[in-house]
């Protein structure tokens, strides 16, 4: 899975709004906080607005604050909110791939590889994060040998 940098941006867009919540933080504060270029910030802010993660509030004393708890906003979410589904072959859904020959089982591999995918970002919330308590099954996958080597 490769993520761009608008989806890292709106995670950490969010979890800066997340140790914030309910207090309204202003796009200059988020990015000053996790050093983003302000210009692309305030575009991906406008995709969690448009996906109800996030509220606006405009004014003086404006910005913006997350539209529900920490607790209740998943990564997941907020990696749609502005790159849409998670998983995809060749634009298409892995449950939409057809192949002939030695490849025909593949689209099974490929739903397994978006269900490992959900089963963490959809199971982690921005509080977790922020605490660092991670699901028991998040950190086992921290915790295999290999986890931290690149390939």
């Amino acid at each position: 899975m490769q993520i761009s940098a608008r989806g890292d941006y709106a995670v950490r867009a969010a979890l800066s709004l997340a140790t914030a919540y309910p207090s309204l933080l202003s796009t200059q504060a988020i990015a000053a906080e996790q050093d983003l270029p302000r210009k692309f910030l305030e575009a991906v802010l406008a995709d969690l607005r448009r996906a109800g993660i996030v509220r606006a509030q405009r004014g003086a004393e404006g910005g913006y604050t997350l539209a529900r708890p920490p607790r209740e906003v998943t990564v997941g979410a907020v990696l749609r909110a502005v790159e849409g589904p998670l998983a995809g072959v060749r634009g298409l859904r892995p449950e939409e791939t057809r192949y002939e020959g030695a490849a025909e089982n593949l689209p099974g591999l490929w739903v397994a590889v978006r269900a490992a995918v959900r089963r963490v970002v959809d199971e982690v919330s921005l509080a977790e994060i922020i605490s660092g308590r991670l699901p028991a099954h998040v950190r086992k996958l921290t915790a295999l040998p290999d986890a931290w080597e690149p390939r």
